[in-house]
């Protein structure tokens, strides 16, 4: 595919980048597929999966009490806790706003950890990582932004989003339909945004504008992207999905690259 070669030629010292089609199968690939990257908050997204998981497995429930008083494990997956950004303090009561927060899912993994008595991150190597392959994936630092991982073992991952074998396809539904719906916020990033949808642990593309997929990106689009230059999609509509990864911080470079690169994708796969 002529629009994953273009990889190449973005402006990081390395990248990756794969094509994920129906069934798993790797449509394009571009770059170091086994070479390491900091996913940065693309992490969340294992974080959330691991966090489905314990639910189904009924370690823990979505109501259940979790983070600053009225909060729940649901608040803190949907980034509606009241939690600061980086800080264990409540800057809001919970279902009020959407306050991306890294520490309310420091707060999250720490629930899961105490309700599975399993440490999160050995939790989250054996519900989500081993499963799956995930043999370069690790957990080196916080639940919300310490993932590291291959572009290799970040395809396995999307195929799993595309048909899941670990969850039940009524949680994944549930996890990329909008959670406290109609709540504004900052889009990280991209800046305000009046409706702020975001699911379990999944950003969900809807109308948002502006955004790090591309404008031919279906509104169900959902997944996440990381301060490290990472991002992670899933086309639902058009039952396509796409990993990239590079060294470079996520900065005014990415904003003008990734859409137009999502879309060149689309239009080759349609």
């Amino acid at each position: 595919m002529e629009s994953v070669r273009a990889v190449a030629d973005w402006p990081v010292d390395h990248a990756a980048a794969a094509v994920v089609g129906s069934g798993g199968a790797v449509l394009a690939a571009e770059g170091p597929g086994t070479r390491e990257f900091r996913l940065a908050s693309v992490t969340k997204l294992l974080t959330a999966y691991a966090t489905l998981i314990a639910v189904e497995e009924g370690a823990v429930e979505w109501d259940h009490p979790a983070g600053p008083e009225g909060s729940t494990v649901r608040h803190l997956i949907a980034h509606t806790s009241g939690l600061a950004f980086d800080e264990h303090k409540a800057v809001a009561q919970p279902g009020t706003r959407r306050l991306y927060s890294n520490a309310g899912f420091e707060v999250l993994a720490d629930t899961v950890h105490e309700a599975s008595g399993i440490p999160f991150a050995e939790y989250l190597t054996e519900a989500v990582l081993e499963p799956l392959g995930m043999t370069s994936s690790r957990l080196a630092g916080t639940a919300g932004a310490g993932a590291v991982s291959t572009c290799d073992d970040l395809v396995l991952f999307a195929a799993e989003l595309l048909s899941p074998t670990l969850v039940s396809p009524q949680t994944l539904t549930e996890a990329v339909t909008v959670a406290f719906p109609g709540l504004a916020g900052v889009l990280p990033g991209f800046g305000y945004q009046k409706e702020n949808d975001w699911g379990l642990g999944f950003e969900l593309r809807d109308h948002k504008s502006p955004h790090w997929t591309g404008k031919n990106s279906s509104p169900r689009t959902f997944g996440h992207f990381g301060q490290s230059g990472t991002f992670l999609w899933v086309d639902p509509e058009a039952r396509v999905a796409c990993a990239a990864l590079s060294d470079r911080a996520f900065g005014q470079w990415a904003m003008d690259t990734w859409p137009a690169f999502t879309d060149a994708v689309l239009a080759e796969v349609a």
